[in-house]
């Protein structure tokens, strides 16, 4: 398995939020750097070396960590400022810069995760029905402009783009461009 991030640009970004998560959060759990250790699998040395900065760690064994402190693994690669939503941190680079693994963003999920790919055409509108209360949407356009009509607001989103909200409301798709929009849906409650 490789480790999170090459590179030193990226590896500044992420480990620095894994650093400070794993040491705010160790602590807020109570925990000794020996105990999550031993709760982790983890060896106390490569804790102590995450909480400093002066190292990398697989994917895996951050998955391990999270799990001995009884968080998910956003709570460990996560921005502690930025908005649990959207979150948008590479979390694994390639050794070629064009291959990385970036985490968009994360709703809490109780029971149930469906994936969908969409295409609507030019002057194509979809209306629908608001989701019962704590279903989430993640939209994700691969091409063209899709509008996204929300009760709380209109938003469009570019290619390349993506936005997360509550499907617990009134909201429809529409293309707002002149080529057709594709676009990957996530409906998460």
């Amino acid at each position: 398995m490789s480790n999170i991030v090459h590179g030193q640009s990226e590896r500044a970004e992420v480990l620095a939020h894994v650093s400070s998560n794993l040491r705010r959060l160790r602590r807020a759990a109570g925990m000794s750097q020996d105990a999550l250790a031993a709760a982790s699998g983890i060896s106390r040395r490569m804790i102590a070396k995450l909480e400093g900065g002066d190292t990398n760690i697989s994917l895996t064994s951050l998955d391990k960590l999270a799990e001995a402190l009884a968080v998910d693994f956003v709570a460990m690669v996560a921005d502690p400022a930025a908005s649990s939503r959207r979150i948008e941190a590479v979390a694994w680079r390639g050794d070629d810069a064009a291959s990385r693994g970036v985490l968009l963003g994360s709703v809490p999920a109780n029971s149930e995760a469906q994936l969908w790919s969409w295409t609507l055409a030019v002057g194509e509108r979809y209306q629908a029905e608001p989701d019962p209360a704590g279903w989430h949407e993640m939209i994700a356009v691969s091409e063209g402009r899709l509008r996204l009509e929300k009760y709380d607001g209109i938003i469009t989103i570019e290619a390349g783009d993506f936005a997360i909200y509550s499907s617990a409301q009134p909201y429809a798709y529409a293309n707002a461009g002149s080529v057709t929009v594709r676009f990957s849906r996530v409906v998460v409650r």
